[in-house]
């Protein structure tokens, strides 16, 4: 017999949600076979089973919290991989479904032990996501050849249906007027945390502009040559973290944190990017951003924000940021006023680019216009360095090849 624990998930993180279990009571598992997909505050977490046996008890249901080193399941000792019983081995193989074969030129049909075979084999991300939206993933079609779904495939065949509400089993609807719908684990722990930090910080917010002219023109004319040489696209935001770590270089308050009746200012730049997904917003990390240069943090954040679309961030990718960005402009939002983020005591918005009329010397001009706020920890930052702070970033962003040169 042995028992599945929750493992350690990582510093900071003491309990997860179980979202799903991946095998049941009776079915066989192999050793190193995934048993249970557990949601943590920050990513999905498949746990593996150190033993080859016969599932013979579920000590908690999907939705239920687990903390870590706790018991979860136990697994019994039964057929699947004794030499004693081949006949077992052999009906077990005829029941296999299909997943990625474990030598190159396996059949693709002896590759999965499970006594389920109406399961299909799919990611953890492909998972959470069907849950969401409420699809069969019998009724998905993967692009995969080995047949394993994944979340483009369950978000092409969901652009293909008309959108439906997900099914909620556990809140059903009131006489068809509300639909009440339990808030992801994640989503709870955003919230937590969103409203902490506003109750346990002084947070202020100060705004500019930015007349984008300068690097909208310098984009267009490099961007060619850029892909060309570098293999990635040249974005916005290389430009806005390079001024962001120049002007924290500048003003080092706003890099840093409070601890207790002392301030830490971080000798690192570890920029937060926020992006947008399924399950809410998440905050990877650029890591050593002075150190590099445009086209390894276009690199970077195209990397970051792809794992964090397919749910493949790890906690590691999310960790120990100094400051952060958040992008605002992507949804339309014109002027926001960001949440700092966790113990950091500065965050920059962004917003949409907005053609305005602006003064010019002495003439009205209609030129492309950024608002940018900059939400500080007045405790930490007086107003004078976040108003520096953000006005270095304006005229940074405003003479845009001084950014590239010191690259």
């Amino acid at each position: 017999m042995a028992e599945i624990i929750v493992p350690e998930l990582a510093e900071s993180i003491t309990e997860g949600t179980i979202a799903q279990w991946l095998k049941k009571p009776g079915d066989t598992i192999e050793k190193g076979e995934f048993i249970v997909e557990l949601e943590t505050d920050k990513v999905n977490v498949e746990v593996i089973s150190e033993e080859a046996g016969v599932v013979s008890e579920l000590l908690f249901g999907e939705g239920d919290t687990v903390q870590v080193g706790e018991v979860i399941a136990i697994v019994g000792a039964g057929s699947g991989t004794s030499a004693a019983q081949p006949q077992a081995e052999e009906v077990k193989v005829e029941e296999k479904a299909p997943d990625i074969p474990k030598a190159e030129n396996a059949p693709i049909t002896k590759v999965e032990t499970t006594s389920d075979t109406s399961r299909p084999i799919a990611s953890p991300a492909a998972r959470k996501m069907a849950r969401e939206k409420g699809i069969d993933l019998n009724e998905v079609s993967p692009v995969d050849p080995m047949g394993r779904v994944r979340v483009q495939d369950v978000s092409a065949h969901g652009s293909k249906q008309i959108a439906e509400p997900a099914k909620i089993v556990s809140a059903p609807t009131d006489d068809g007027r509300t639909t009440r719908e339990k808030m992801s684990r994640r989503r709870q722990t955003i919230a937590s945390r969103l409203l902490e930090v506003k109750q346990s910080t002084a947070m202020l917010t100060t705004f500019n502009e930015i007349d984008m002219t300068n690097v909208m023109a310098l984009r267009s004319r490099k961007k060619d040559k850029f892909f060309e040489d570098n293999q990635v696209r040249l974005g916005f935001m290389s430009f806005f973290t390079k001024a962001v770590v120049a002007a924290l270089k500048k003003y080092p308050y706003v890099n840093s944190q409070l601890d207790g009746e002392y301030i830490v200012k971080n000798n690192f730049f570890d920029i937060g990017i926020a992006v947008s997904t399924e399950g809410g917003l998440v905050v990877p990390i650029v890591r050593d951003a002075d150190r590099k240069n445009f086209a390894e943090i276009e690199g970077d954040i195209g990397e970051l924000a792809k794992k964090a679309r397919d749910n493949k961030l790890a906690l590691s990718d999310m960790t120990g940021g100094s400051f952060t960005i958040t992008n605002g402009g992507v949804f339309g939002s014109l002027m926001s006023t960001p949440i700092l983020n966790g113990t950091q005591v500065g965050i920059l918005g962004m917003h949409t680019i907005q053609k305005r009329p602006i003064a010019v010397g002495s003439e009205i001009q209609i030129r492309p216009m950024m608002y940018v706020a900059l939400s500080y920890d007045h405790r930490v930052i007086d107003g004078k360095d976040s108003v520096g702070f953000l006005k270095m970033v304006k005229e940074l962003l405003e003479n845009p090849e001084d950014l590239m040169l010191e690259s």
